[in-house]
């Protein structure tokens, strides 16, 4: 064989497969008046073929697809594959389900992609003009409806709406009342909070303050609230859902647009240089909407006793049955009003404030245009999905695993399997769902990257997604633990987050915001629907009240994992540097005694 060839040879080999056009035969010729200057013309606009559009869409849109199917896809194979082949139950309506969780793929597909192109552009725009043409207290304001208007766009959302129908009123009046008469309201105070986390977040970028005091007052309130709540019977059965409502704010809407107003503003301010800019807003997103629920059901339970819910609740479902409701009140209209709503009074909002308070006009208009219109379609097709493949599987799952322990009518058979094995796979399928939905979440790679350069090397990326996957892993085994042995959600939360707050303290700043925001990261538009169905499904299989929790336990799980990873490696790097030290030491020591 030679080892010489050809460069022509190699050019050929090399462009095998390409056309080579001349551009002059792109190009109209240039016509010129009798003066001899050219005459302008109008190019004739390029018509393609259906086959030539799609060859020049493939590689476009088939990147973006496959993105959310690897997301999605092993989730629900494993969901599916644990029914057959552990619980040995067929999986009902799967076309249904199949096509919701296909239209889950391609609603994410467009979301994302008009996020990327639309909304985003609009958020960096708005963080990093406003703070040059208007004062603090203004940019703070518009930071705080911002906060609001994301969270309604929050694909999440959706799913506390639709959990609330499978809450029975009679067992859990207030819960009930939340999730329904008040559902509204309830969205607003979380984003409310929302709004007010980015205030202080922002705030915090200015003025370079610390993370952790805000942590420490955070978690006083929080828990005081929840103990407090926890010796009323009735509002006992709130907290799963208030300490969940931290885990749904922060998706791929809220942190997004967020943290690029957050940083542009500190960024126009001379601030955003830190490492540690975008952090801290995310974990402050994350507990104040649980102060903000519990506040809105201490409302309602001083205005309103659990019969009137009651008596309210039976009188409504007679209505309904007995008036015919209207198209946009019935699926499949209910879920594209949902996805309009989400994002269209957003979209205004961002224009105004383009428009009349920085009085500029929109740049690259037609791409942001073409994003928000991808974004409205994304979410509707989104919504689709959620309503007919992830709440279904979920729901579907989650009351067919407590068949591997217990007997249960509806599966023949049960139990399946002895008491404690059952119990042990349940466990098992619970951590593995964990494990699983947490490193196919593409912002955990993100937070891991940044990690990496934020320690110098010292906290891999790989060590980062590890040890968040397994503290998501256990908090969605010891939220299942809550719900098989009714453990109180109250004395669970209280021993995670007093762990937190002790290993914070000993923590280093980096590692402590690198924590914090990891609990956030986590639950994404695939993990929050498919647990929350699969939690609610649970307890009503088991005669649970409620079945929240899970996400709670899912979002203390890699804030301990991460710290105690932080300490051990920072230990770790103290400990080769007194070696290094030591032996540099000894070495200096036998040079003096060789020179006496």
């Amino acid at each position: 064989m030679s080892d010489s060839y050809r460069f022509g040879d190699y050019q050929r080999v090399l462009g095998h497969g390409y056309e080579v056009f001349n551009f002059n035969a792109l190009s109209p010729s240039v016509e010129r008046d009798s003066e001899g200057h050219p005459i302008s013309c109008q190019p004739s606009r390029i018509s393609l073929t259906t086959e030539e559009t799609f060859k020049l869409l493939r590689p476009y849109v088939s990147v973006r697809f496959m993105e959310q199917v690897k997301s999605v896809i092993p989730l629900g194979l494993y969901l599916a594959l644990f029914q057959i082949l552990i619980l040995r139950q067929l999986v009902q309506n799967s076309w249904v389900i199949v096509s919701g969780l296909f239209a889950v793929i391609v609603g994410l597909m467009f979301f994302m992609e008009g996020l990327k192109l639309g909304l985003m552009p609009f958020g960096t725009i708005i963080g990093q003009r406003l703070p040059q043409k208007s004062p603090l207290p203004l940019v703070l304001g518009i930071t705080l409806l911002l906060g609001i208007g994301v969270t309604f766009a929050e694909p999440a959302i959706g799913a506390l709406k639709v959990a609330g129908q499978n809450v029975v009123v009679e067992h859990a009046p207030y819960l009930y009342a939340l999730l329904n008469h008040w559902s509204e309201a309830l969205v607003l105070a979380i984003g409310f909070s929302v709004g007010l986390a980015a205030v202080i977040g922002t705030m915090r970028f200015l003025y370079g303050w610390s993370l952790k005091p805000f942590i420490y007052g955070a978690l006083a309130p929080v828990l005081a609230l929840t103990l407090y709540g926890a010796s009323d019977p009735d509002l006992t059965k709130v907290l799963g859902l208030a300490w969940d409502a931290g885990a749904v704010t922060t998706g791929p809407v809220t942190v997004p647009l967020v943290l690029a107003l957050g940083i542009g503003i500190a960024g126009a301010a001379g601030k955003g240089d830190s490492g540690l800019s975008g952090f801290g807003i995310v974990t402050l997103a994350s507990i104040f909407p649980i102060i903000a629920v519990l506040m809105l059901a201490f409302y309602i339970a001083s205005t309103v006793t659990p019969t009137e819910i009651i008596a309210a609740a039976k009188q409504a479902s007679g209505a309904v049955q007995a008036v015919p409701s209207y198209w946009y009140e019935r699926s499949p209209g209910v879920e594209i009003v949902m996805g309009i709503r989400a994002i269209l009074p957003l979209v205004l909002f961002l224009f105004v404030v383009l428009r009349f308070i920085l009085k500029e006009s929109l740049p690259n208009k037609g791409e942001i245009v073409y994003g928000i219109s991808l974004t409205i379609i994304g979410m509707c097709i989104f919504n689709l999905g959620l309503t007919y493949g992830l709440s279904h599987l979920g729901g579907n799952v989650g009351g067919l695993v407590p068949a591997a322990f217990m007997s249960l009518s509806e599966v023949p058979g049960s139990p399946i399997y002895v008491y404690s094995v059952g119990l042990v796979l349940s466990l098992v399928f619970a951590w593995g769902l964990g494990f699983g939905a947490t490193v196919a979440e593409p912002a955990l790679n993100a937070l891991g990257a940044t990690a990496e350069s934020l320690t110098n090397g010292v906290f891999k990326k790989k060590t980062l997604i590890v040890a968040v996957s397994l503290g998501v892993a256990i908090g969605i085994a010891t939220g299942l633990v809550k719900l098989i042995f009714d453990v109180p959600l109250v004395w669970l939360v209280l021993v995670g987050y007093l762990m937190a707050f002790v290993l914070t303290i000993f923590s280093s700043e980096t590692f402590v915001n690198v924590a914090w925001d990891s609990a956030g990261v986590t639950t994404g538009p695939i993990t929050v629907p498919l647990v929350l169905a699969m939690g609610l499904g649970f307890g009503n299989a088991t005669q649970a009240v409620e079945g929240f929790g899970i996400l709670a336990m899912a979002s203390i799980g890699p804030i301990l994992t991460v710290l105690m990873t932080g300490l051990w490696a920072e230990y770790k790097v103290r400990a080769q540097a007194r070696a290094v030290k030591e032996t540099r030491g000894g070495s200096q020591l036998q040079e003096v005694q060789s020179i006496v």
